[in-house]
């Protein structure tokens, strides 16, 4: 993870593997329809796999709860508390676990495979978050005195389109397309933080 700021200020980014899994379970079960439908579906998408016949409206409403409890970096498990073998997280959420398991080794290939091309995205920056630095800088400097408290997390995530969508508050997922254009990433967080400073 990284974070920018002061004691009156945060900005983090991050790529967090629940996440990557969480959106890459939604398109395998096709529910991108039902579920976070506002957030476009992962790209590459994962393996195509048969899964198995599971009650739609249940699996959604499981994945529903999942996700928000992992959405917000406050609420998010630092380790990931998706792991085999019974997948004791979703003891509660069957149909949710029977997905999990049809699909755990491809699934997690994938998130791997995404997460090691964003720290790599990351690796070739020069500095990291030094563009949301400048523009919160700039705007004291503007303003002619130190910010309010905020928080801003950033979550890249590999979907189909390009764009931003806030998911809770303090979160917003960036599109890895839109996070690896400097141009474009300054100017969709120029207004946010003149909202926010």
């Amino acid at each position: 993870m990284l974070v920018e700021g002061s004691i009156r200020w945060q900005i983090t980014e991050d790529c967090p593997r629940d996440l990557l899994l969480a959106l890459a379970l939604r398109d395998l079960a096709g529910l991108s329809e039902e579920c976070e439908e506002q957030v476009p579906p992962v790209f590459p998408p994962p393996e195509a796999i048969s899964v198995p016949d599971l009650d739609r409206r249940a699996l959604a409403a499981q994945w529903r709860g999942w996700w928000a409890g992992i959405v917000r970096r406050e609420t998010r498990p630092f380790i990931s508390q998706v792991r085999p073998p019974h997948f004791e997280v979703f003891d509660r959420a069957l149909e949710l676990q029977d997905l999990v398991y049809s699909c755990y080794g491809t699934v997690t290939e994938w998130v791997e495979a995404r997460h090691a091309e964003y720290l790599a995205a990351v690796k070739a920056r020069e500095h990291p978050l030094a563009d949301a630095y400048e523009l919160v800088q700039r705007r004291q400097f503007e303003l002619r005195r130190q910010t309010g408290s905020f928080r801003l997390d950033l979550e890249v995530l590999p979907v189909a389109r390009p764009g931003a969508w806030v998911v809770a508050p303090d979160t917003v997922i960036i599109a890895e397309s839109l996070r690896e254009d400097p141009h474009a990433f300054r100017e969709w967080l120029k207004p946010v933080v003149i909202a926010l400073v």
